[in-house]
C-alpha cells in the first residue's frame, strides 16, 4: 500500500478543520501577512507550510 499523499495546500473550509481556526481569522491573518492566500480559479487555497508556521508562531501558554 503506498503512503498517503501530503497535502500542499488547504482551500479555506479545510484550513478551518485542519487548524481549528475561523474563516475570518484566517481572513485576518492573511490580511496582517502572517499566512499566504493563492487563487486557482474560484478557489482560495493556503499553502500547508504557511498553516503549520502560522500554529507553530503561536504563543504557548504558561504551565500552572
Amino acid at each position: 500500500m503506498s503512503e498517503p499523499i501530503q497535502r500542499l495546500a488547504y482551500t479555506i473550509a479545510e484550513a478551518c478543520a485542519a487548524t481549528g481556526l475561523s474563516d475570518d481569522t484566517l481572513y485576518r491573518k492573511h490580511q496582517a501577512g502572517e499566512i499566504t492566500m493563492k487563487k486557482s480559479g474560484r478557489r482560495t487555497l493556503i499553502p500547508a507550510a504557511d498553516l503549520e508556521r502560522l500554529i507553530d508562531n503561536l504563543p504557548a501558554l504558561p504551565r500552572r
